[in-house]
Order: C-alpha cells, then sequence, then structure tokens
C-alpha cells in the first residue's frame, strides 16, 4: 500500500477501532438442558452476525458434509465428491451449527457440550462474550463457571420434550448467580409444525417458574436454531409471534451491569516500590469510583487517608471507576499489602469471619466439615472450615434437604468460619466482592465456589453448646473466668508467671495478648484466659463483652505479685473481693 493510501485508510481504521471499543459490552450465558441446541443456536447467531472466519466456515462446510454422507452411507467416491462441492457451496442448510462452538474432540464425537466455551460477536450497537454452558447433570459445576459473570442468559427447551428437571436446575443455579435478565427459547419449533398452542404451553410454564426465582425480566422466543427463525430475523413460519428476534432483545438490554454506582472497593493486589520515593498500591477497582482527594481507610486495619494520584498505563487520572486497573498513591505511608482492601470510610464493607454463603461443590472427594480449606475472596486468602452444612438443595423438586455434606455438583447453605476476616459484601449486592473460591488445604485443587449471604444466623438451639457450665465444673473443678491483667509494659511477662503459678496449683489456663472473642470462649470452656494489652477499647470491650456473656470476671491491682494473684484466683469465691 502506497503512502496516499496509507494516509487515507488510517483514519477510518481508527475510527472502527474507537467504534468498537466504545460498544457496550454484554456476557451472555446459553444454558439448557441436553440436546435442547444450545451450541447450534449460538453457531448460528455467529454465522448470521459474521462472527466466524471464512477457514472457520469451510471446515464445518467439510465436517458437515462427511457427517451428511456418513449417515446416508454414501460410497467413497460419492462423499470426496460432495466434500469438494461442500468447500466451494453457499447454502447454510449445509452446515451443522453445533461445530462452530463444540471444539473438543470428545463433545464432536458424542454431539454434546463438556466443557465452558467462549465465543465473541460484535453487532453495531454491542460487543457480546457467549459462554456455551454443558447440560449434562455431571456438568452443572462447568454450567456454574460459565454463568458466574454473565449479565443475561438464554435458557433453551425442545418444543418436544417440554421442560425438564434440568431446565428447571440451570434456572435456579442461574438466579442463584445474579443472572437478571432471561430469555425463554422454545427451539426446534420445525419439529412440532410451529404450533402456537405447544410454543405457549411451554413459555408460560417455564416464565411462571421463571418469576419465582427473582428475575428481572424474562421474554419467549419460539426458534429453530437449525432454520434461523427469530434469530436475527423474524420468521414468516410465526406470524403469531410479536416479541422480536433474539438478537434484537440482546442489543434492547440495560448497559452491562457495572458497579460504577456501587461503594467504592479496591482490593490490593500489590505494593510498587521502584524507588524510595514511590509506594503505590496497585490493583484493580472492583466496584464504585474513586477520586484524587478521597478520603479512604485501609481494612481491616482501619487506617484513615487520602488519596493523592491516580496513575494508569496511559498516564495520571483524576478519577477511576469500577473494572478499571490503576495504581493509587496515599497522602500518608499507611500499612497496605496484597489481601487488604480500600473503602471510602462511610461506606465500609462487612468484615466477617463467621458467614452464611451458599455453595456449589466441584470435588470429587465430599466436604468434609473436620478438614481445613483456604477461601479465596478478591486478593484475600484465609484458612477456614466450614462449621456445618445448613442444608441441601435437591434440584430435582428445589426443596431444601438436611444434610451433613456437599458432593459433586451439590449446591447447598453453608456456615463458614475463617481464620482471617473476609473484606466482603452480600453477594446480590455486589458480585465482585461477594463472591468466593474454596480450595483443598492439601491439594491446592478448587473444590467450590461460593456467594457471600451475610453475617452467620444466630440459632437458639443448634447454636447452643450441648456441654453445661455445671458439668465442665465438675471435669475441671473450677469456673472459668477472664482475668485482665494491668496495662503495664511488662504486662506479658507477669502473665506468663502468672500463668505458671496457676498451672502448679492444678489450675486449668491460658494466656491471651489481646483477643476479646478468644478470650471469652476459654472463659466459657472453664479456662482462666489471662488477658494482657494496653489498648484501652480492647479492655473496655473485654469488661462489657464478659459482663453480657455471663462469665467470670478478675481485674487485678498493679500493686501484687503474680503469687498474690494466683492466691486469690484460687480462694474460695465468696471470699474474693
Amino acid at each position: 500500500m502506497d503512502t496516499a493510501l496509507q494516509a487515507v485508510a488510517q483514519p477510518d481504521i481508527q475510527r472502527l477501532l474507537d467504534e468498537h471499543s466504545n460498544r457496550a459490552l454484554l456476557r451472555l450465558a446459553v444454558v439448557g438442558s441436553v440436546d435442547d441446541g444450545k451450541s447450534t443456536l449460538i453457531g448460528r447467531l455467529l454465522f448470521e452476525c459474521d462472527g466466524l472466519f471464512e477457514d472457520q466456515i469451510s471446515a464445518v462446510r467439510r465436517a458437515s458434509a462427511k457427517r451428511a454422507a456418513a449417515r446416508t452411507e454414501l460410497p467413497p467416491e460419492l462423499l470426496v465428491q460432495g466434500l469438494k462441492a461442500a468447500a466451494g457451496a453457499g447454502d447454510e442448510e449445509e452446515l451443522d451449527f453445533s461445530l462452530f462452538t463444540d471444539g473438543l474432540r470428545a463433545e464432536r464425537e458424542q454431539g454434546i457440550t463438556i466443557d465452558v466455551a467462549y465465543r465473541y460477536l460484535s453487532t453495531a450497537l454491542r460487543k457480546i462474550i457467549i459462554a456455551d454452558t454443558p447440560g449434562h447433570l455431571q456438568y452443572t459445576r462447568n454450567m456454574a463457571t460459565g454463568a458466574s459473570t454473565a449479565d443475561a442468559g438464554v435458557i433453551l427447551v425442545d418444543a418436544r420434550l417440554g421442560v425438564l428437571p434440568q431446565t428447571r436446575r440451570h434456572a435456579y443455579i442461574a438466579s442463584l448467580l445474579g443472572i437478571p435478565y432471561l430469555a425463554v427459547v422454545v427451539n426446534k419449533m420445525d419439529l412440532v409444525g410451529y404450533e402456537r398452542a405447544t410454543f405457549e404451553r411451554i413459555g408460560s410454564e417455564l416464565v411462571d417458574f421463571a418469576r419465582t426465582l427473582g428475575f428481572e425480566g424474562v421474554r419467549l422466543f419460539p426458534v429453530s436454531a437449525s432454520r434461523g427463525d427469530n434469530i436475527t430475523r423474524l420468521s414468516p413460519r410465526t406470524p403469531w409471534h410479536e416479541g422480536g428476534t433474539l438478537l434484537g432483545w440482546l442489543e434492547s438490554l440495560p448497559h452491562q451491569r457495572r458497579l460504577d454506582g456501587a461503594p467504592f472497593r479496591f482490593p490490593v493486589q500489590y505494593v510498587l516500590r521502584p524507588h524510595q520515593d514511590y509506594r503505590g498500591l496497585a490493583g484493580q477497582v472492583a466496584s464504585g469510583t474513586v477520586r484524587v482527594g478521597d478520603e479512604v481507610q485501609v481494612l481491616p486495619s482501619g487506617r484513615r487517608t487520602r488519596v493523592e494520584a491516580i496513575d494508569t498505563f496511559d498516564g495520571a487520572k483524576e478519577e477511576a471507576s469500577a473494572t478499571d486497573s490503576v495504581t493509587l498513591l496515599l497522602t500518608d505511608d499507611v500499612d497496605a499489602s496484597r489481601g487488604d482492601l480500600l473503602a471510602h470510610v462511610d461506606q465500609p464493607p462487612l468484615a466477617l469471619q463467621h458467614l452464611d454463603a451458599m455453595l456449589v461443590w466441584f470435588g470429587e472427594q465430599p466436604l468434609d466439615v473436620t478438614r481445613r480449606y483456604l477461601v479465596k475472596q478478591t486478593t484475600r486468602t484465609a484458612p477456614a472450615q466450614f462449621e456445618r452444612v445448613l442444608w441441601r438443595k435437591e434440584l430435582e423438586t428445589l426443596s431444601e434437604v438436611p444434610s451433613e455434606s456437599l458432593a459433586l455438583n451439590d449446591i447447598g447453605r453453608v456456615r463458614l468460619v475463617c481464620r482471617r476476616p473476609l473484606l466482603c459484601d452480600p453477594y446480590q449486592e455486589n458480585r465482585r466482592t461477594g463472591a468466593f473460591i474454596v480450595i483443598d488445604a492439601l491439594t491446592h485443587d478448587t473444590v467450590g465456589a461460593g456467594m457471600v449471604l451475610g453475617p452467620a444466623e444466630s440459632t437458639s438451639r443448634a447454636g447452643a453448646s450441648l456441654v453445661t457450665s455445671a458439668e465442665r465444673h465438675g471435669r475441671l473443678g473450677q469456673v472459668g473466668a477472664v482475668v485482665l491483667l494491668p496495662a503495664t509494659p511488662e504486662a506479658a511477662s507477669r502473665a506468663f508467671a502468672l500463668e505458671r503459678e496457676l498451672f502448679n496449683l492444678g489450675r486449668h489456663v491460658a494466656t491471651v495478648p489481646g483477643d476479646v472473642e478468644v478470650a471469652l470462649a476459654l472463659a466459657r470452656a472453664g479456662l482462666f484466659a489471662l488477658v494482657y494489652t494496653e489498648a484501652p477499647q480492647v479492655r473496655r470491650a473485654l469488661r462489657e463483652e464478659a459482663h453480657d456473656a455471663g462469665t467470670g470476671w478478675w481485674e487485678l491491682d498493679d500493686a501484687e505479685a503474680p503469687e498474690q494473684w494466683a492466691r486469690r484466683l484460687t480462694a474460695p469465691r465468696e471470699d474474693a473481693t
């Protein structure tokens, strides 16, 4: 291309690139039961929206002709002629559209979808990322993975078979994962003669069910994916349908569900320190918007500071919004590292160690409540243990049944205890900070995906200990208590000296640096919990919490030695002061 042509073409190419980048993005999940035609529908959509390369189309033509010839048992010489003709053919009726998405050899051999396949297309109004998810029950975890980031869903139903249990299962999972918009596509209408009554019967059944799951919008489409009815063009074979085309619906949906208006959340991925005069916190804005000068707090420490600058690959910016990858420079040299989170001071996230969550189990081995796992949420990883499984969803009937564990592809509600607090939001309010994965601590396999519901709900009987205080007193020979030492620099050494004295006297005792929850738990278990801390807020919290919990309470005098303290603590209760 000569210089003159380059000068003309360059602005046009740049304009096209700018137009493409400015189109709104929609993430779409296509779900349904086995052999409902998901891959065929996506292949047709890609073909008619010019989302395929010529070599892809030619390869599928050859594969389609080979399949057709094999079914009709043509002689080899006619098969060769058919393949040659197909290579240059232009009739879309010869195409098996499912081959555009079923890329694995096992998928093509069996005619099913096994793994999640992602495909991309662009229309005049929108960019669309399509997840073709499996329909088999054994691949439910794959379907959940593909739908976890979707902004809209398409659920297919075979017009000959109607609504199946797997159809209901996928609709439930789509609602659980927070997909707001659902298109119900009654496929293979050509095989039932485009009967309006069949379409309306199936559609009304599934729409009524979908509305109970809380979808914001549900739309019905009579479709034949193999013939192209009502996908990108209205079909003359369904003159009674007034709901438009599937593509038109996709282009009319609200803008991609960005989290610009949600509270600001910035999980720290890495600390950049190229030289001593620069210290930046690198990461991606999970939700909300941050501006230079905003007051933010670093969690979990709670330290407050302000945003001094926002650096990006393209230079400094005055503000950054959800999904922007930036480096934040703060006015103060605060302690922050990977796993911490920045938020506006007036809209902090939850900090939960004891929480309830919905969980989809991916592991080949069932969930074991006696084992320890790792929970990864945003950039934070914490050791965790499942306190118990509250119930398991029976996916055939969508009922909640009691269960002690979850097996592969099971979905249930669990109670989780983390060693370090998760800085999170309920999943329904913020999908980015409300989602987590569960990792096997031994094999490092990802064994589950969870959605935060909120703090663990207290229960009267289920959460109560089955061991009474009287039983503990009879076994240990003592009543547990929180023992607060004086706030002095040598409090730690004096605490350990007192621990030794009490142990020598036959008492059950443990020393705690200043953790309120641990101290109360030890006291409730019948031990003396020796607490040393100079923090006024911790000392105040200990007094209030111990009083509310009804545990024993001692606050020692600085003038006495550890030996005197030990005698006081082991003296008869009525003589103690």
